[in-house]
C-alpha cells in the first residue's frame, strides 16, 4: 500500500480550530454569489485532494476519540469543531481521477475526488455538512443507511429541494447509531452516480460495543463501474449492465494499493457496493465473519465463517478475519470478467479454430497483422502491442512469478512478520 502524506490535508487539520465560527445557516440553500463576505467567511474552508494515493489515517484532534479507517486510494475528510457540531464541507464539482498509472478519467465527484473523502463521526455526534455544487447542474446527497429527520434524507424534490448550481446546502443531523454507510445523489442519479459521485461515511461507537470488536486494521473502499472506451476519458452514462472498468475507489488493477497488515492483526474490511450489479467478494488463504450491514451490527449468533461473501447492489458487508497467515494472498471480486479491464465484448472466441491458412493471406496484404485468442487469452497478456491513448492492458499485473494476468476489482493482501503496528 503506497501511503503519502498530505501536507495541505494536515495543515488544514493543524488550523481548523482558528477558523470563524459558523453563521448558523441550516437547512436553506445560499448563493455563493448573492451571500455577504462575513456570512461566506463562516464557511469550513474545504479541503481538496486530487492525489490517488492512500492516506494516513485521520487521527482525531478535536471532539471525541476513535480509531480511524483507512480509505484505500482514498482519504478522511477534516472537520472542525464549532459549538459542539462537528462541521464539514463538501464540495460537488468534475474531477479527473488517475484509475492507473497511464490512465485518466474524467469524472464528477467531491473535493477534487471520485469517490469523494470519507466521513469520520462518532456515535452520537451533531454533525453539520455544507455542499457547495460546483457541477453543471444540479444535485443533492442522500445519506444511505442514515437515520435522520425527513428533511435531511437528500432526495431531490420530496425532501429537498435540488442544490443549483453555485449554491450551498446545509444538511444536519446527528449520527444515531454506529456503522458503514454511504452517501450520494439523489438528483439525476442515473448520469450522477455514472460520473462517480459517491463515498463512505463511517460511524463510530462512543464506547465499548457488544457487536464491535476492538481491530488492528480497518480498511474501507467502494465498488463502482464505468464505461469509458479505450483512448477517451469520459464515461458513457446510458450503460446499464455492459462495463468495461470495474473498480475499487475508482481504481484498477494495478492502481489499486495493496491491503497491508502484521501478522495475526484482527483485520477489518468495509466493502460498500454502488454499481449496478452484486460482486461475491473472495479472500485467499483466510476465512472471515460478516460481521456488520449497512443495517448494523450482525448478532454473533448470526454469524458463520466464508471465504466468499457476496455484496449486493446498495449494500455494505463488514468482513472481519485474524490476519494469522503469512504471505501476499489475493483479494478481489469473483466475477471473472471482473478481474479485467478494458475490453471487446463482441470479439468471437477463437480457441480451437485452425486459422493459419487464413492469418498468411491476411498477413500478406496487412504485414503487422497477428492472431489472438487461439490459444485463450493469457497470450495478450504477454504481448508488448501498442495500447490507444490513456488506457490499459486488459490483463496486467507482475508477480514475483510472471505475469498476474489481472485487472479491475483485484487486488493483494499482504502479511507480514514484520510489519510495525499501525503502519
Amino acid at each position: 500500500m503506497r501511503v503519502t502524506t498530505n501536507i495541505e490535508m494536515q495543515k488544514t487539520m493543524n488550523t481548523r480550530r482558528n477558523f470563524m465560527r459558523s453563521a448558523g445557516i441550516v437547512g436553506a440553500a445560499i448563493s455563493a454569489t448573492s451571500i455577504s463576505k462575513v456570512a461566506m467567511a463562516a464557511l469550513p474552508e474545504p479541503v481538496i485532494q486530487s492525489r490517488p494515493d492512500t492516506m494516513p489515517p485521520l487521527h482525531p484532534q478535536s471532539g471525541r476519540p476513535y480509531n480511524p479507517v483507512v480509505t484505500l486510494n482514498g482519504w478522511t475528510l477534516p472537520w472542525r469543531m464549532n459549538q459542539g457540531v462537528k462541521e464539514f464541507h463538501l464540495v460537488a464539482e468534475p474531477v479527473v481521477r488517475e484509475m492507473a498509472p497511464g490512465f485518466k478519467a474524467h469524472l464528477w465527484g467531491y473535493n477534487g475526488q471520485s469517490p469523494g473523502p470519507t466521513i469520520e463521526v462518532v456515535e452520537g455526534d451533531r454533525v453539520r455538512i455544507f455542499v457547495t455544487n460546483k457541477l453543471p447542474e444540479h444535485t443533492s446527497v442522500h445519506w444511505h443507511g442514515q437515520r435522520l429527520p425527513n428533511g435531511m434524507d437528500g432526495v431531490s424534490g420530496l425532501t429537498q429541494p435540488s442544490i443549483q448550481p453555485g449554491k450551498t446546502f446545509v444538511y444536519e443531523f446527528v449520527a444515531r447509531r454506529p456503522g458503514t454507510f454511504m452517501y450520494h445523489p439523489h438528483a439525476d442519479e442515473m448520469v450522477q452516480m455514472a460520473m462517480g459521485m459517491m463515498g463512505l461515511w463511517i460511524t463510530h461507537p462512543k464506547g465499548p460495543h457488544p457487536l464491535i470488536e476492538t481491530v488492528d486494521r480497518d480498511f474501507c473502499f467502494l465498488l463502482n463501474a464505468y464505461d469509458v472506451e479505450p483512448g477517451s476519458y469520459t464515461p458513457k452514462i446510458m450503460t446499464m449492465l455492459e462495463f468495461n472498468l470495474w473498480s475499487w475507489n475508482s481504481r484498477i488493477f494495478p492502481g489499486i494499493d495493496s491491503l497491508n497488515v502484521r501478522q495475526y492483526d484482527k483485520v477489518r474490511i468495509r466493502v460498500g457496493n454502488l454499481t449496478m450489479t452484486n460482486h461475491p467478494m473472495h479472500l485467499h488463504g483466510h476465512e472471515f465473519v460478516v460481521t456488520g450491514t449497512d443495517g448494523g451490527p450482525v448478532q454473533k449468533s448470526a454469524r458463520w465463517p466464508e471465504v466468499t461473501a457476496d455484496v449486493a447492489v446498495g449494500q455494505m458487508r463488514q468482513f472481519e478475519f485474524l490476519a494469522d497467515e503469512e504471505g501476499d494472498w489475493a483479494f478481489h471480486c469473483h466475477k471473472s470478467h471482473h478481474t479485467m479491464n478494458a475490453m471487446g465484448h463482441d470479439i468471437p472466441t477463437m480457441i480451437g479454430v485452425d486459422a493459419h491458412d487464413l492469418t498468411k493471406k491476411i498477413t500478406s496484404l496487412v504485414p503487422d497483422y497477428m492472431l489472438m485468442g487461439d490459444r485463450g487469452m493469457a497470450d495478450m497478456g504477454e504481448m508488448e502491442m501498442p495500447l490507444p491513448d490513456n488506457t490499459v492492458p486488459m490483463m496486467t499485473g507482475e508477480g514475483p512469478f510472471g505475469g498476474v494476468e489481472m485487472g479491475g476489482m483485484f487486488s493483494v493482501l499482504k502479511v507480514r512478520k514484520n510489519q510495525k503496528p499501525g503502519e
